[in-house]
């Protein structure tokens, strides 16, 4: 058994007044619910997909993968107490808070909270609308998107995430950042989407180096592209990745780490061969900014 997509993600974010602009007039996120002290966002049916809640961190909080049902949720837990892992059954008022039937949680090597839920929450009765017109973004059995970790030791987070959570490989990136460095990144993927998750180890920087929405329609990258570059925000501009076809942007956000912007992106194929590449890009991807 193991988990089968990304459900939501959590930030912990210094100002989350800036994220509730961000996210609907950059992003064309739709609120869910929002306070002085956290906000809530939606990209499909889902009642909330991303999680931004006030502290210091500027950076990754949690991440929330999903399983399918209440035994497959026990079976997932079994398998990681097997591998070592300490897992913990969440109690109601977690399990009300995230809008799920079941929870339970748990630590990567790096220390980065992880959990595990089952049920979540839809509201197919209220349509999903993009403030900014979205035409929609890709999820359904693809899940949320992507994010990608930089963790001191990957050997020990592949470990976890392969044999404990059961992602699977699908290609590594060589990654010449310059003539001194070339840092090795692993993509992993848990459905159709080429990778849900990535690992890399990269000097100094947040514990999140991006995450990444999909979108259904090319020009609504496009349309999020004239916002950035209308408030100097990209990151990495327009291009295409070599393994996952994406064509996207990078975009920085309030809080220092990048989120990607894409459409396009190839699938997981049965017969998958694990490949390398020596390049991250066909073209463009051209750093611009922070980031």
């Amino acid at each position: 058994m193991s988990i089968q997509r990304l459900s939501y993600l959590g930030f912990e974010v210094s100002d989350v007044a800036a994220w509730r602009a961000f996210a609907t007039s950059k992003l064309g996120l739709m609120e869910f619910s929002a306070s002085s002290h956290r906000a809530r966002f939606r990209i499909d049916s889902r009642a909330w997909r991303l999680n931004v809640e006030k502290g210091p961190a500027d950076d990754f909080s949690f991440s929330g993968y999903e399983v399918d049902s209440e035994d497959a949720l026990a079976a997932l837990k079994k398998r990681l107490e097997e591998h070592g892992v300490a897992v913990t059954v969440e109690g109601s008022d977690l399990v009300k808070d995230r809008g799920v039937l079941g929870l339970v949680s748990c630590r990567d090597p790096a220390g980065n909270r992880v959990e595990i839920c089952y049920g979540a929450t839809e509201l197919f009765e209220k349509p999903f609308a993009s403030p900014t017109g979205v035409s929609s973004f890709l999820t359904d059995d693809q899940g949320l998107g992507h994010y990608v970790l930089n963790v001191p030791d990957v050997n020990a987070a592949l470990d976890f995430y392969i044999k404990g959570l059961g992602l699977h490989l699908s290609d590594i990136i060589d990654w010449k950042l310059n003539d001194e460095l070339t840092v090795r990144l692993y993509f992993l993927h848990c459905n159709g989407r080429h990778h849900t998750l990535a690992l890399t180890s990269l000097p100094g920087g947040k514990t999140l180096h991006h995450f990444m929405l999909e979108v259904a329609q090319f020009d609504d990258v496009g349309f999020a592209l004239d916002k950035f570059e209308a408030d100097g925000a990209i990151v990495a501009t327009l291009g295409r990745h070599t393994n996952d076809h994406m064509v996207s942007f990078y975009g920085a956000t309030p809080s220092g780490f990048a989120v990607e912007y894409g459409w396009g992106a190839r699938q997981i194929e049965p017969n998958w061969s694990v490949v390398r590449y020596d390049k991250i890009s066909v073209w463009g991807h051209r750093f611009s900014g922070p980031g």
